[in-house]
């Protein structure tokens, strides 16, 4: 009898140790389980995302039924977009990794499969082999662009010309070119425009400094000349925009290399010390 009492009550502590600790393991799951239920994303950056998305989307199918101003117009309204998701994010604190990572794969399909298939469809697709290849060239240096932002994120400026900045070349190209009725370009504008392609491509890969958007500064004061100038711009801009876009971002990417060629040459850093010395004098 005894024995069999010592039997059932050690049946009777190892079935408590096992319920005790079956408890405790529920515990330590069921916050985990809530946390990952309460995980969600924010949803004004990531639904503006996904508007420059849809409009990357509607480019590309533009392009491909010939509606070229459209698509280049949709283009732009991608690049609208994709200025606002971020800085709205930072303006209300809901930046995350989701919505980097989500604004990334966006701007690939709006600033790299889109302005490439609209580049094709319009003319490089009259040049054979070569019109694909510098069509693959632009989407492909678009995506290392993209890929070297998220590992290198930019903060004070740009490694690289930014690929909402060559997307909207090549869409103020098309849209100038489509807009003043100039007809089919011939072979010669053909290849003008696959370098220009090529060069723009090469752009976004180069280790060349650009100016940086983001540092602009929009809870500050500005002295009042600077809203003057802003709207001047804006009614010079509905004079011809897809003229005066063009002519905007053409300069914004002409305008660092031409500087760090200047640099290269000692031109700029011999008129700083000319003017150093004048100073001084």
């Amino acid at each position: 009898m005894e024995d069999t009492s010592k039997d059932t009550s050690m049946k009777d502590s190892r079935i408590r140790s096992l319920s005790s600790s079956r408890e405790e393991k529920s515990e330590k799951v069921k916050p985990e389980k809530e946390g990952r239920l309460r995980r969600g994303i924010y949803l004004l950056p990531n639904l503006i995302t996904s508007g420059a998305l849809f409009a990357g989307f509607y480019s590309i199918i533009s392009s491909m039924s010939g509606s070229l101003v459209n698509a280049s117009i949709a283009i732009g309204v991608a690049a609208l977009l994709d200025a606002l998701d971020g800085r709205i994010a930072r303006l209300t604190h809901t930046e995350s990794e989701f919505g980097t990572q989500y604004d990334s794969l966006s701007d690939m399909v709006a600033f790299g499969v889109a302005p490439a298939v609209l580049m094709f469809n319009w003319i490089l697709s009259e040049m054979g082999n070569i019109g694909w290849v510098v069509g693959f060239l632009y989407m492909a240096c678009a995506a290392l662009r993209l890929a070297r932002f998220n590992t290198q994120p930019d903060n004070s400026a740009f490694t690289g010309l930014a690929s909402p900045a060559a997307a909207g070349v090549m869409a103020a190209t098309v849209w100038t070119w489509l807009n003043h009725d100039m007809g089919t370009p011939g072979l010669e504008f053909g290849a003008l425009f696959a370098v220009q392609t090529a060069f723009v491509a090469l752009l976004m890969v180069s280790n060349i400094t650009y100016y940086s958007p983001k540092t602009v500064n929009l809870k500050g004061k500005v002295p009042f000349r600077f809203m003057l100038g802003f709207v001047c711009l804006l009614a010079v801009v509905f004079i011809d925009p897809p003229l005066v876009l063009l002519v905007l971002v053409a300069a914004y990417c002409v305008w660092s290399p031409v500087k760090a060629l200047l640099g290269k040459m000692g031109f700029i850093k011999n008129k700083v010390k000319s003017v150093t010395a004048e100073s001084s004098e």
